[in-house]
């Protein structure tokens, strides 16, 4: 199972070309829960993501795992620790599947401790977990939109890490597959106590799988806590631009957004 790390944003703002996106932030993950980011396009959700994830310097602040600053650690140490699937991953050319996620073992390598059964081991249950077992010969490159994102989230379970961050994991994916990923990303966190960090669009889904939402606006954080504390009309309002009615999920019993429309703007 997997320790639990403490991963946390200090007065953190990020930008692109000077331009700022993401102001001042703190926030705390919940270790061993599932997080989901959700709000309005534009509003740093991914970016925030990316500056936890080594991906992307702060202009301030810092992002601090486990009390040390994930920007100054070594960047294989920081592998070790913390998972990164972005938004859209680019495979080499030509590569195969059981080649690619192999590579999630790369941070665990030395020159002194080359491939071991252990490693091998730890591809075969991610191509498994992730339904991806029969296409280990394909290339990536031949694969469909779905086939493809489940590949990468393999690569990301093979990196086996205290700490998985997903940007729009299921992206490209139809809605079976959609649960598919989330129901394995929460018997993940279950099973091994991964923290599970990501950002989503659907607001329905990221209140079904959620320990821990999220809610962002403008580049700051505007609620967090239970998807029951979260999502509200009046955050939803606010964040979305939407007048919705929040009921139960008749499923889950969890927050349900049914979309009344665009919220009137001030």
């Amino acid at each position: 199972m997997s320790s639990k790390h403490d991963l946390r944003a200090d007065q953190l703002s990020l930008g692109y070309d000077g331009a700022p996106v993401v102001r001042d932030l703190d926030l705390r993950i919940p270790a061993g829960q599932v997080t989901v980011i959700v709000g309005a396009n534009g509003c740093g959700k991914s970016t925030l993501l990316r500056g936890m994830a080594r991906l992307l310097r702060p202009v301030s602040g810092q992002v601090l795992l486990d009390g040390q600053s994930v920007h100054t650690r070594p960047a294989r140490q920081v592998a070790q620790l913390l998972g990164i699937l972005p938004q859209t991953p680019v495979a080499p050319e030509s590569i195969t599947v059981a080649d690619l996620v192999a590579r999630g073992r790369y941070p665990h390598q030395r020159w002194f401790r080359q491939w071991t059964p252990a490693d091998e081991a730890a591809v075969a249950a991610a191509l498994l977990r992730t339904d991806t077992l029969d296409l280990a010969d394909r290339e990536v490159d031949s694969l469909s939109g779905g086939q493809r994102q489940r590949v990468w989230i393999a690569m990301a379970l093979a990196q086996d890490t205290g700490v998985l961050l997903l940007d729009e994991p299921t992206t490209f994916l139809d809605v079976a597959h959609q649960l598919d990923v989330l129901d394995l990303l929460r018997s993940l966190n279950a099973e091994r106590g991964t923290t599970v960090v990501m950002v989503l669009h659907d607001l329905n889904l990221a209140a079904r799988y959620a320990d821990h939402l999220v809610v962002m606006h403008a580049g700051r954080v505007q609620a967090t806590g239970t998807p029951a504390e979260v999502v509200t009309p009046a955050v939803v309002q606010e964040a979305f631009a939407l007048t919705a009615h929040v009921m139960d999920d008749p499923v889950t019993g969890t927050p349900m957004v049914v979309p009344v429309g665009r919220a009137p703007q001030p």
